[in-house]
């Protein structure tokens, strides 16, 4: 997408221009979003950036599609079970949106291997399923200077914060203790759950992106699904922290409204 939305442009982003305006919609044409992991979540997440016109999209999960994949993985496909995951992945958002460009990995974060891909994004959204890449994606996004959208469930909850390096709470911050003893692949999962909290890290990034609205800075929000009950609190930097202590920015594009709480 170029300086000026062609015909067909607006005519596919119509009634989303009303909303973000056409220098919003050039920006989002403009960007390029990382997304670790293409479950339930990131999945979900993708799919609404591809839809709503991000240039580029990033995406790295690793494994084959398993059957406990389909209650909740939009992206996948129960035809191709025992296939890898990003290779369906890519082919679906093809199909959402044929003009954005992707890239595929099939592995797992690690701090060389994931480095140029953060380096390359405006945005990354963190939906691992793990806290050791959870935090190996942090440290390369405090390292890089790059926002992040941390967006988590369990069960029926949802949590989401966005990261900005030297300005907000780094994961580390947020959660000092280190990785809590859990089993990965056997904590429940119910699909419109994630998909919802999958839905909100997308609108962090497109906040982020158009300068539209007011992403989570500073505040974590924690959503309960089966009584729609939310609460949102304040988290603060830790001066201290190993990971972002040191860290500075020279940029937060809502500074002004107000949002930076956690400075």
């Amino acid at each position: 997408m170029g300086n000026r939305l062609a015909g067909a442009e607006k005519e596919r982003f119509a009634r989303q221009l009303e909303l973000l305006g056409a220098e919003g919609q050039r920006k989002l044409g403009l960007a390029t979003v990382m997304i670790a992991g293409i479950g339930g979540l990131g999945g979900t997440a993708a799919v609404y950036l591809a839809a709503a016109g991000v240039g580029k999209l990033i995406l790295a999960h690793e494994g084959i599609i398993r059957p406990p994949d389909m209650n909740r993985q939009i992206l996948m496909d129960s035809s191709r079970i025992g296939e890898p995951r990003i290779d369906t992945a890519l082919e679906q958002l093809r199909r959402v949106n044929p003009h954005v460009k992707l890239e595929g990995y099939p592995v797992k974060i690690e701090y060389g291997t994931a480095k140029p891909w953060v380096e390359a994004a405006d945005i990354v959204i963190d939906a691992r399923y793990d806290f050791p890449e959870r935090y190996e994606l942090n440290r390369l996004c405090v390292d890089c200077g790059k926002p992040m959208v941390e967006a988590a469930m369990y069960g029926f909850e949802v949590s989401l914060t966005t990261i900005v390096p030297g300005i907000t709470p780094c994961l580390a911050c947020i959660y000092p203790e280190g990785c809590p003893e859990w089993e990965p692949f056997g904590f429940p999962v119910l699909g419109a759950t994630s998909g919802i909290a999958g839905c909100l890290a997308a609108m962090e990034a497109i906040k982020w992106i158009t300068g539209v609205g007011e992403p989570a800075l500073g505040v974590m929000h924690r959503i309960n699904t089966l009584n729609m009950r939310s609460f949102c609190f304040k988290v603060k930097r830790s001066a201290g922290c190993e990971c972002c202590g040191n860290a500075t920015s020279e940029r937060c594009a809502n500074s002004d409204k107000g949002c930076c709480q956690g400075k």
